[in-house]
């Protein structure tokens, strides 16, 4: 009987080096592809090029496992679905999520679609998070599950998967611990066994993002405002949902020019680095950008209230429920699991389906709530969907 070929994305890392191994010993045909998405060395930190070491480490990995291997180069749909748009995010005063976005248009879209015309059953990827089958009324629905490694779990960067997508992806490592992985390798010894995780943006590697920015976003100086604690005393907090989904707008009036910027797209709710503010008692936190008036606000502590809120929209057309059989769900309210950010803790919340949106109200006030970075909502450990934050 033919083995079902199988195309593992071989990234240069260990997890996706196992995930390879662990097929092999399974009764697959497998061979690994890497994805050369980026090429433009001036973006990155000094003496690193990222996809050339990482290309070398997936082509002795492929080799040491006796697999074929072979290099895509995917750079010009990486800068026009990944690259293009966050600078069109960060120009509109939003904080895209490139990984979120690598994985939806890159690694299961148009990798997927290389995999299958060389004749592949399935994709396969080292992340850490696990897929179930389930019938419902005679049809097969692809549950996406959190990983077994808490610690490592990326189901929040696949919260963006269709139904198709699934059907054909597999993730070899999903039920295993980080420390499983790399004593797989080491035991195999394979070059990526010690290998560190990758940081910074996805495929680019440990990149400088003001300077990524700058390539296309002109710098333009304009002043930081500070917002006093006091500013909210006796404040009305809001009543309504679609209220207390919405963030104060502030004025230059509200507060006082404690420093000058060199571009409010450069910031993002929540920064800390980068202000080349000092002086003050405690560490300023940026808590809101206005790209037209060109201000950063900013406050001082992790627990100033213009951090803080305790719900979000999503508009209608931003929407994605990965169980797609979810889709017209006749609740107005749907009490689920929460998260806004990777490695965030899971947040009890409550989905509100209104005719002009959907509104998440978490049961605790979150911080860092940012336009066009995503939410994502589960039932127990199943990801059910997700949206991008108004």
């Amino acid at each position: 009987m033919k083995k079902k070929r199988v195309i593992v994305g071989l990234s240069g890392g260990v997890d996706s080096s196992i995930a390879a191994y662990l097929l092999t010993q399974q009764d697959y045909e497998v061979i690994g592809l890497f994805m050369k998405n980026w090429h433009d060395e001036s973006v990155t930190l000094s003496n690193e090029c990222p996809w050339l070491e990482d290309s070398n480490d997936a082509m002795l990995v492929a080799e040491k496992l006796g697999i074929p291997f072979q290099t895509v180069d995917l750079s010009a749909e990486y800068k026009e679905r990944i690259v293009d748009y966050m600078f069109e995010e960060y120009a509109a005063g939003r904080t895209p999520n490139p990984d979120i976005l690598c994985n939806r248009e890159i690694k299961f879209e148009v990798f997927l679609k290389i995999a299958l015309s060389f004749g592949a059953e399935y994709v396969a990827t080292g992340h850490y998070c696990q897929k179930e089958i389930v019938c419902i009324e005679n049809k097969s629905i692809y549950r996406l599950i959190s990983g077994v490694d808490s610690n490592k779990d990326q189901s929040y960067f696949l919260c963006q998967l269709t139904q198709n997508q699934l059907a054909k992806t597999l993730f070899p490592i999903g039920h295993m611990q980080k420390s499983e992985v790399r004593k797989i390798a080491r035991k195999l010894n394979l070059v990526t066994a010690e290998k560190k995780d990758s940081q910074g943006l996805c495929f680019i590697g440990k990149v400088s993002l003001p300077d990524f920015l700058k390539q296309q976003l002109q710098p333009i100086v304009g002043n930081i405002i500070e917002i006093a604690k006091e500013f909210y005393n006796g404040k009305d907090l809001p009543k309504t949902l679609t209220a207390k989904s919405q963030k104060i707008r502030y004025q230059a009036k509200d507060g006082k020019i404690v420093g000058t910027h060199n571009g409010a797209h450069f910031f993002t709710v929540g920064q800390r680095k980068g202000l080349a503010v000092g002086g003050t008692p405690q560490p300023l936190f940026v808590i809101d950008t206005d790209v037209v008036e060109n201000v950063v606000y900013v406050g001082q502590g992790k627990s100033h209230p213009g951090l803080f809120r305790n719900a979000l929209k999503v508009h209608l057309d931003d929407i994605h429920w990965v169980r797609q059989d979810l889709i017209n769900i006749q609740e107005k309210k749907m009490e689920v699991m929460a998260r806004i950010r990777y490695r965030q803790p899971l947040q009890k919340a409550a989905l509100f389906f209104h005719t002009d949106a959907l509104y998440v109200v978490f049961n605790q006030p979150q911080s860092a709530i940012t336009s066009g970075q995503f939410v994502a909502w589960y039932k127990d450990s199943e990801l059910l969907g997700s949206g991008v934050i108004a």
